[in-house]
């Protein structure tokens, strides 16, 4: 399957996305790419440690995937990583461990060790695309 293709699927198919790296900043572009996420109707989980227990978008951020999927039951579809390239292996291991089907890094983000590792453990994988602007290309 294309690359392209392989978007599609995913922005079609996929019902729940975590945000990590979310900023509380409205300025920031994953507070941007989240509330464009959230107006197309997608559930969002936020993942950011400094802003567990406080609310962004009117939603609860957690301070890491596995909080959010304790908390809420909620099978994720997309992590969508906000963080720099040395921060993703630990974002993939944990992405494995709550079963998620994907992990997106964002434009700028690239880690071509820590893609092998999630495609390894057959999740679908998207590296230096911005999910808004693949999603906005859909319509």
């Amino acid at each position: 399957m294309s690359e392209q293709a392989q978007i599609t699927q995913l922005l079609l198919h996929s019902k729940v996305i975590a945000i990590v790296g979310i900023s509380a900043s409205p300025q920031r572009p994953s507070y941007q790419v989240a509330a464009y996420l959230q107006s197309h109707h997608y559930t969002l989980l936020l993942i950011n440690p400094l802003e567990a227990g406080n609310t962004i978008l009117g939603l609860p951020c957690y301070k890491s995937l596995t909080q959010a999927i304790q908390k809420t039951a909620t099978q994720i579809d997309i992590v969508d990583c906000f963080r720099r390239s040395e921060s993703i292996p630990e974002i993939v291991e944990e992405a494995i461990l709550v079963k998620a089907k994907a992990v997106w890094m964002q434009q700028g983000v690239v880690n071509d060790l820590a893609a092998n590792t999630a495609r390894n453990a057959g999740l679908a994988v998207v590296m230096d695309r911005c999910i808004k602007i693949d999603h906005m290309l859909l319509s």
